[in-house]
């Protein structure tokens, strides 16, 4: 079992931004996985990265998250941040754009040795694309109790019967990044 601050949007709400504490469990709430020995040095870096990514979104009125992809090499293969709004697209989440910008890179849709960086915690359908495509490795900014598909709500990523896993670490400048979507709602009301 975890505490962390929960992050909750609710665009109905009034009062939809909270922050209370909670204890999480779940499919995958091992609190290995959140550890802070399991950082990497450069993995603040790259979320700091994603962070900016996700300044951009909320400049263009979408809700604030950003994804930056990692090659095999460690070097910036592909970048994306939320845009459904704005083109149309369902599917136009960060780590869509990225993934889809990353296979076009690399003229593959298999991203094997990649490692991907998201502000907030993946959706389903961000999850499932994610598993599909091979990444290594997920690095997550706030948990989403709402539709998190790694950890918070449901277990995509390590689900044992799909043909994939992906190692994955949460929490990393996780204030950062729920803060910043807590900003981009309280301005909406």
């Amino acid at each position: 079992m975890r505490t962390f601050a929960l992050l909750v949007i609710d665009n109905g709400a009034d009062d939809a931004v909270s922050t209370d504490p909670v204890e999480v469990s779940g499919p995958a709430s091992e609190a290995s996985r959140f550890v802070p020995g399991q950082l990497r040095p450069e993995d603040e870096t790259w979320m700091r990265r994603a962070l900016a990514l996700a300044a951009q979104a909320a400049a263009q009125g979408e809700v604030p998250v950003g994804a930056v992809l990692l090659g095999a090499d460690g070097a910036l293969l592909a970048e994306g941040y939320n845009r459904p709004i704005g083109d149309h697209d369902p599917s136009g989440h960060a780590e869509m754009i990225a993934l889809r910008a990353g296979a076009k890179a690399l003229g593959n849709y298999r991203l094997p040795g990649t490692t991907l960086y998201v502000t907030l915690e993946p959706c389903v359908m961000c999850a499932g694309a994610i598993v599909h495509a091979r990444v290594q490795r997920l690095v997550f900014g706030a948990p989403d109790p709402k539709a998190g598909a790694v950890n918070a709500v449901y277990d995509v990523i390590g689900n044992p019967r799909l043909n994939h896993r992906v190692d994955w670490t949460g929490g990393v400048l996780e204030a950062e990044c729920g803060q910043i979507l807590r900003d981009f709602f309280r301005a909406r009301r």
